[in-house]
């Protein structure tokens, strides 16, 4: 008879395993996580987050601010024009914690990350084994799809995190239905995170339907119901008072409503293509934005799924019904909203739970192999953990792409706008600015009337500066490290365009007589990606050359790999 300690010793053991886990997800994510210029639609939810603010200097899509300013109701508080409220209000807590960076615009994600690799596990072992649910959790902790996006300060870590919670809560519920009023409150915050997670309901009722119809008329599947929606209801009020007042809902409802308003008759993010297109670009963007060896062997365990239905279809209906429900319609969501990288990114906790059973499986069968088998997975982890460092730690990837690197290393690549970020902090701290332009929104006046009287406060030294830059920075960069230090904080920033513009209106002199004293001018390099605009004009140009023959030398703001990104005029 085996001695108790040899007992415990086996029954803990998973549990060590799951934290090594987790630790080495944890690092994946975290390590230098400020990494990466912030290009992306990660800072469309910061610099909202900041505030929390429904606007982003955006003309294509403007907001209720922007219409009903300076008398702005309360329902504008609720939500966002074009997404639920979760995401930017549990970042603008993370800003308020750690600061206007890219630490705090990312933490979030990285924290729900690891809690997604815990949550798949406990969903594979309920559906499966503890040996599947391992398999599952480390191979979503160190693949590069999900380290990427959890790295990544937009919803799709949410949406993973509350899509794994309430699928379990779910699940739960067939022992317990108490739990049927938990994946209630789960739900709800689902929803609040990002629309496309209502593909999840018919999963539920279908499921429901085929394993315990008995629980369609439990009470507390209903209350569960109700609290979602209450949950939900800042998201119905203010989609109410949106069409009440202008007659069409919110960006994303009205464009699933078939509504074209006349204030959104350019939708950006919606130029999705035919499904034909749609279909054509899945499997290509699968390829490129996770690793070949994930996605070979991800591809294996669903043929293998397949194959396996083929022969006992019941068995393996009754068995696998929720992964396979789940997956069938996520797949059809993504298709019809587009498959981009981050959508498909939704998809990679579902491959890991069919590829961690699809391995357990293998391993049951062929036991008497269990060191070849051991030894190949390790190198396989061994090498998911390297090109995921390949693809997001290190300053540049080694090695030719796609084989040693991922295509999302370009998502965030260091280009040199984070140390373009840096040289503006540097420039100014300690400082408030002594002018600022008139706002044309009385929200924003607000703001920075704010940020004035915190500066006075904190006995910040005025500063009459006037920062001008030129109009080929990239946009989703102009808007984090120029446009927020303008928005909320008042300092004086413009194109150099319309800097012009101002001189040939109201004479050459102009700024010098409203007192600003000293000057900046932004010039990027070749080195760092452009705005991707047909009207964008050679005034910077010119100007710079203007520079050059006055003599005023410029800064030079260099990038991780040592190339110059910027060029900043002083004078």
């Amino acid at each position: 008879m085996p001695s108790k300690s040899i007992h415990n010793s086996m029954i803990t053991k998973p549990k060590y395993i799951l934290l090594g886990i987790l630790l080495l997800g944890a690092l994946l994510r975290l390590t230098l996580i400020s990494l990466g210029d912030p290009l992306t639609d990660e800072v469309l939810y910061a610099f909202r987050a900041i505030g929390p603010l429904d606007f982003d200097e955006a003309v294509e899509q403007t907001t209720p601010l922007e219409w009903l300013d300076p008398n702005i109701p309360f329902w504008t508080n609720l939500s966002f024009h074009d997404h639920p409220p979760l995401v930017f209000w549990i970042e603008h807590v993370s800003i308020k914690i750690f600061g206007e960076n890219n630490f705090a615009m990312r933490f979030p994600s990285a924290l729900l990350g690891v809690a997604s690799i815990y949550l798949l596990y406990l969903l594979v072992r309920k559906l499966s084994s503890e040996k599947a649910a391992l398999l599952a959790a480390l191979f979503l902790a160190v693949t590069i799809n999900h380290v990427y996006i959890s790295r990544s300060g937009i919803q799709e870590p949410f949406v993973i995190f509350f899509l794994l919670l309430t699928s379990y809560l779910f699940l739960k519920s067939f022992e317990k239905d108490s739990y049927l009023i938990w994946t209630g409150l789960s739900a709800g915050l689902m929803f609040l995170t990002k629309y496309t997670t209502f593909f999840l309901i018919p999963v539920f009722l279908i499921y429901t339907a085929f394993n315990r119809r008995d629980l369609f008329k439990n009470k507390k599947l209903y209350i569960g119901a109700i609290l979602a929606i209450l949950i939900f209801s800042p998201v119905i009020i203010y989609n109410y008072e949106l069409y009440k007042t202008f007659g069409h809902f919110d960006f994303q409802f009205s464009f699933m409503a078939g509504q074209h308003p006349d204030v959104w008759k350019v939708t950006p993010g919606k130029e999705i293509g035919a499904l034909k297109d749609r279909i054509l670009n899945f499997i290509p963007n699968a390829y490129l934005s996770n690793s070949w060896i994930f996605l070979s062997l991800s591809l294996l365990a669903l043929l293998a799924c397949v194959y396996a239905l083929l022969r006992k279809p019941a068995e393996v209906f009754n068995k696998h019904l929720f992964l396979a429900l789940s997956y069938l319609f996520l797949i059809l969501m993504i298709l019809k909203i587009g498959p981009s990288f981050r959508f498909l990114t939704m998809s990679t906790p579902f491959l890991a739970a069919a590829l961690g059973i699809f391995l357990a499986n293998i391993s049951d069968r062929y036991s008497s192999q269990k060191k070849i088998m051991l030894t190949v997975l390790s190198l396989m982890i061994l090498f998911e953990i390297f090109y995921s460092i390949n693809s997001q730690i290190l300053y540049s990837p080694l090695g030719k792409k796609i084989w040693l690197f991922s295509e999302l290393r370009y998502e965030n690549n260091n280009w040199g706008y984070n140390e373009l970020g840096q040289y503006m902090k540097n420039e100014l701290n300690g400082k408030m600015p002594a002018l600022a332009f008139e706002s044309r929104y009385k929200f924003i006046e607000k703001i920075q009337e704010k940020a004035f009287e915190d500066g006075q406060k904190r006995n910040l030294k005025e500063y009459s500066a006037l920062i001008l830059y030129d109009n080929r920075i990239q946009a989703a960069a102009q808007l984090w490290i120029l446009d927020r230090l303008h928005i909320y904080h008042g300092w004086p920033i413009i194109k150099i365009d319309q800097y012009f513009q101002f001189l040939s209106q109201s004479g050459p002199d102009y700024f010098n007589r409203s007192g600003f004293k000293d000057y900046y001018f932004i010039m990027p390099t070749d080195k760092v990606p452009w705005k991707h605009e047909k009207a964008l004009t050679d005034v910077g140009i010119k100007f710079e050359a203007e520079l050059v023959k006055n003599k005023i030398k410029p800064i030079s703001i260099k990038n991780k790999s040592g190339k110059e990104a910027f060029r900043v005029y002083k004078f």
